[in-house]
């Protein structure tokens, strides 16, 4: 789907700007693009360290969670704290715990969950992990792990990137006699809980001001909290800031702000990291460890930790990894993990495939699709939301499960089944607060504002969809998708320097979007397709004279003087998948033509303009480095 172009246009001294940070206009520009309001505050986005994160003191309830905790402190080399034990009837930790770590099954709460549990151990704190049944119990701290808690003798609960929503299971939980500490970052649904601690910056009285951290990031927080009271040196609380980069990553929090601090020094401690399981997973992946970045972090690695319980419904494998005391205890796993991946891929391809068919038979009405798929897992079903979502640029949730009830059709029946559900929002829709407004017809619900899940009886589906479509305020313009750019930047001016400028301001993802830029006007001198797949499109473009565009016609003066007036060496133009080039092919055919398609494909003039939205990165080959241009869309002009 071509987007909406939107040239950024922050207005600052960028000479001055400049000058003082020691870059060019442009990277001035891009800073100011990204929200510094000053030259110190773009400062701070270059080179802020773990010392700029906001003050602990300030998150509520940290302090006393840390306390609660502490107070179970014992010696984990006597007898008191059991023996430590490893994925025995998904107990992860001490035969004799104190403390239970509830956890989420998520690459955020398998991450969380260690951040805690090596924290604990630093401590002298014996405890155990627990995760729900992705498959039989779905998300969150229930009733099951209450009573094993209790059986297992445990004093405290201690959720991690769960439990904000869990208003019924803390009130089992204190019922039972037990302490319970939350520890969450997620959309809070009541005033107040009835735990004895509630960790999480999204709390409307939490005056910690950065409210986009991940689980994770919350758990690392109170980590760091737990060592300094115990007197452990804060270095030690930084061993686990490579779990900390993943989980940011997986979970698609803005990396802005303390998540940015968070993720750069994570990421450059994987580059260099010891950690066995994370060696392991990255040579099972084809990945040297001083290639790592956010990419390769939320497309390689992420989901090989996700897979393993979207495939057996539980993280114990995850788990097992991140416990693996030695490369060669960590391989055998991390190559499990792989296999996993794969079936994950195969199962949720199929499902999109589903899905497609389900939209061109039944285009959905409406601004949000309710798209139920009988007969697909639950635990895929929110990447096939974010593939729908990606696709047609609408709300999405994604239904299964609630065929026992009827015939699982487009608009729920009245049976009894309940369907369980993953969505995946645009920009301008929050998916939290247009469930919190249908809670009435739901019977579990919980998520924030771009990605949300849900449980609904299928009595209820008509209802749930015809809500939310008359509650959304989303207006036909809001559906098509805005690429936002930095600069209008002609070809002939990208250089190895810019492109380096760009990756100070790495890493790139949710709310620091990589730079991109817009040719204006280029010409296509050539396209080849290779690969063995055939789906790598390599263009060989440049910027068209000023002064000079081509009327469209073969053989016509314009065209001609394109091509005998041009003065600049081409730049490579990529474009990636199947897909993608098909419809790029499509798209010259129908705007200029199939004999002006040939030409180019043959190398030989042809009438083809086009401006370009791209983003700039050094491609390096057999020793040699060249600039080549991602193009990211394209438009005649």
């Amino acid at each position: 789907m071509h987007s909406k172009w939107i040239e950024k246009t922050k207005k600052a001294d960028f000479r001055a700007w400049a000058e003082a940070l020691s870059v060019s206009p442009l990277t001035a520009r891009m800073l100011r693009n990204r929200g510094a309001e000053t030259i110190e505050e773009a400062q701070r986005f270059l080179f802020g360290s773990l010392e700029d994160l906001s003050p602990r003191s300030l998150m509520k309830d940290l302090s006393k969670a840390a306390e609660l905790l502490l107070a179970l402190r014992t010696d984990l080399s006597a007898s008191e704290g059991g023996q430590a034990v490893s994925g025995s009837a998904g107990m992860v930790g001490y035969s004799s715990p104190r403390v239970m770590i509830a956890s989420d099954y998520d690459d955020d709460g398998i991450f969380a969950a260690e951040i805690l549990s090596e924290g604990l151990t630093a401590v002298g704190i014996p405890h155990v992990i627990k995760t729900p049944d992705r498959m039989a119990e779905g998300y969150g701290l229930n009733l099951r792990m209450i009573d094993d808690a209790a059986a297992l003798g445990v004093s405290l609960i201690l959720t991690c990137d769960n439990g904000i929503a869990a208003m019924e299971e803390i009130k089992y939980a204190k019922s039972r006699g037990l302490t319970v500490v939350v520890t969450d970052h997620h959309e809070p649904q009541y005033d107040s809980l009835p735990a004895d601690a509630v960790v999480d910056p999204k709390q409307k009285d939490c005056p910690y001001p950065f409210k986009e951290l991940c689980g994770a990031g919350v758990a690392f927080r109170l980590v760091e909290e737990m060592y300094e009271k115990a007197g452990i040196p804060k270095e030690k609380a930084y061993d686990l800031l490579e779990y900390v980069a993943i989980a940011t990553i997986a979970d698609v929090v803005p990396l802005s702000g303390e998540n940015r601090i968070l993720v750069r020094e994570g990421m450059a401690r994987l580059k260099k990291t010891e950690k066995p399981s994370l060696l392991a997973l990255m040579d099972a992946s084809d990945i040297k460890p001083d290639e790592m970045d956010a990419y390769r972090i939320g497309f390689v690695i992420c989901p090989c930790f996700n897979a393993v319980s979207r495939v057996t419904g539980k993280p114990d494998i995850a788990q097992e990894l991140l416990r693996a005391k030695s490369y060669e205890e960590a391989m055998p796993v991390a190559v499990r993990m792989r296999e996993l991946n794969e079936s994950r891929k195969a199962m949720t391809e199929s499902a999109v495939r589903a899905a497609e068919e389900m939209i061109k038979e039944k285009p959905p009405e409406g601004p949000v699709w309710l798209l139920p798929i009988p007969g697909v897992l639950d635990t895929v079903v929110g990447i096939v939301a974010g593939k729908i979502k990606e696709e047609y640029y609408h709300p999405v949730f994604v239904l299964t499960g609630g065929e026992t009830g009827g015939n699982g059709d487009n608009g729920g029946n009245g049976g009894t089944g309940i369907w369980k559900a993953s969505g995946r929002s645009i920009p301008g829709y929050h998916m939290q607060n247009a469930l919190m407004e249908c809670k009435d017809l739901l019977l579990k619900f919980g998520g924030h504002a771009m990605a949300a899940g849900l449980s609904v009886e299928d009595r209820n589906l008509p209802a749930l969809r015809q809500r939310l479509n008359e509650n959304c305020q989303l207006t036909p313009k809001d559906l098509v998708p805005v690429s936002e750019f930095d600069a209008r930047v002609p070809l002939s001016a990208v250089n190895e320097t810019i492109v380096e400028e760009m990756n100070l301001l790495a890493p790139f993802g949710t709310g620091n979007a990589s730079p991109s830029f817009v040719a204006p006007r280029v010409l296509v001198s050539s396209l080849r397709v290779f690969g063995k797949n055939r789906n790598v499109l390599k263009m060989s473009l440049c910027d068209a004279p000023t002064g000079s565009a081509p009327t469209g016609s073969a053989g016509s003066p314009s065209a001609v003087s394109f091509w005998t007036d041009a003065y600049q060496l081409p730049s490579d133009g990529i474009l990636f998948g199947t897909e993608t080039i098909e419809t790029f092919l499509s798209f010259i055919r129908t705007e200029f033509g199939e004999e002006e398609l040939e030409k180019a494909l043959s190398g030989r003039k042809n009438a083809i303009s086009m401006a370009v939205l791209y983003v700039p990165e050094i491609n390096e080959y057999m020793g040699r480095r060249s600039i080549q241009l991602r193009i990211l869309d394209y438009c005649r002009i």
